[in-house]
C-alpha cells in the first residue's frame, strides 16, 4: 500500500527529474503550467517508457536485443507507474478529506 510518504518521495523524484532535464517530459506543459499539465506529462512518460519496454521485450523474443536491456526498460516502466498510481492516491485521499469538512 502506498503511504504519504512514498507518494511525496515520488512526487519528489519527479520534480527532481523534470528540473535535470527541462526538455524532457515538458513539451505538453506551459511556461505557467499547472498540476494538470503535469499530470499530462507524468502520463506520457508513463506510455512512453511502457511502450519502450514492450518494444525492448519483442526485441528480446527476437534475439535482438539483450536480457539486461529488457530490465531495464520493464524496471523503468514499473517505476513510472508506480509513481502516477501514488499521485493518484494522493490526490483521491486529498479530495476525500476535502469532502469531510464541515462547511
Amino acid at each position: 500500500m502506498m503511504t504519504a510518504l512514498t507518494a511525496a518521495k515520488a512526487y519528489a523524484t519527479t520534480q527532481k527529474a523534470m528540473a535535470a532535464e527541462p526538455g524532457a517530459g515538458a513539451e505538453a506543459m506551459s511556461p505557467g503550467g499547472g498540476f494538470g499539465d503535469l499530470l499530462k506529462s507524468a502520463m506520457a512518460d508513463v506510455m512512453k517508457s511502457s511502450k519502450a519496454a514492450e518494444t525492448q521485450m519483442a526485441n528480446q523474443v527476437q534475439g535482438k536485443a539483450q536480457l539486461v536491456d529488457v530490465v531495464t526498460a520493464v524496471s523503468s516502466a514499473e517505476q513510472s507507474l508506480e509513481t502516477v498510481m501514488a499521485i493518484r492516491d494522493q490526490v483521491i485521499s486529498a479530495y476525500q478529506e476535502i469532502m469531510r469538512m464541515p462547511i
